[in-house]
């Protein structure tokens, strides 16, 4: 394996997991001493190459921290098919790529389905990660959209295994394979108590069409942890990925980083 120099490199390195599987990545090592490296968690059908994933990039390197993105099996450069992933699988990714890419603690920043898949991923491996943050976090939302279902899509999931659902972020059209649904299903977290201790920020927008805000705070009652703090953005949306909201996602960085009197710049890198 060998690590990625910059976000602009064309091609990302590639972890050798379990079954075959690879999983592009890239990486920054560190700069300094003492400070926790960060891993980037995507979303469902998104990629290790978006506005957020590169500008935390730019943000670690300006602040010589550690980083990894990555792409799930199905997603961008890593191998497998979209339609055979589930959460678990791509709980399992990470988990992989924590393992074999992370040195230390880390801060696992999750994106819409990544903080699902960062929540499952601080219960696997507690002793590794520092901090969580949640941008519009999704647990659970294989539920919610089953619920959000017309008797005809759920009839086709049921019947023919699966349904292309309209995308609000994409031109293609979403696959929901039934065996993602009942995947998803055994790895809810929201009925019952998290077991996740560590510090928890959650950065949410209210007028998110994809993951209700009142998402944040369910999370936080379920979660163990008492160091819990949730930013809603009144009229932000679910991407979360203009300048502003970057910046404040700087700021919670900072002060888990311990760079909080930084006075840095935090406006996004042009």
């Amino acid at each position: 394996m060998t690590d990625s120099s910059s976000a602009e490199q064309s091609h990302p390195s590639v972890l050798e997991a379990a079954h075959g599987t690879r999983i592009a990545y890239h990486r920054l090592a560190a700069a300094r001493d003492g400070a926790p490296g960060l891993v980037f968690l995507g979303g469902f059908m998104s990629d290790m190459g978006g506005t957020k994933a590169l500008a935390l990039e730019d943000y670690a390197r300006r602040h010589g921290l550690a980083f990894l993105r990555f792409d799930y099996q199905g997603h961008g450069d890593s191998s497998g098919r979209f339609e055979e992933g589930t959460i678990g699988l791509w709980a399992d990714d990470a988990v992989a790529a924590l393992d074999n890419l992370t040195e230390g603690p880390q801060i696992v920043i999750g994106s819409s389905m990544g903080g699902w898949v960062a929540l499952l991923l601080a219960l696997a491996r507690p002793k590794r990660v520092k901090a969580l943050v949640g941008i519009a976090a999704a647990p659970d939302f294989t539920e919610a959209m089953w619920g959000d279902f017309s008797s005809e899509a759920r009839d086709a999931i049921e019947k023919e295994g699966f349904w292309r659902m309209p995308s609000d972020y994409s031109d293609e059209p979403y696959l929901i394979t039934k065996e993602l649904i009942e995947d998803g299903r055994r790895r809810c977290l929201l009925g019952g108590r998290i077991a996740v201790r560590c510090p928890v920020r959650l950065l949410q927008g209210m007028e998110d069409t994809a993951v209700p805000w009142r998402t944040a705070l369910r999370i936080t009652e379920q979660v163990e942890s008492n160091d819990v703090e949730v930013l809603l953005i009144k009229g932000g949306d679910h991407r979360l990925s203009g300048r502003p909201e970057l910046a404040r996602l700087f700021s919670i960085l900072d002060d888990l980083t311990g760079d909080g009197d930084s006075g840095g710049d935090h406006s996004p890198a042009s």
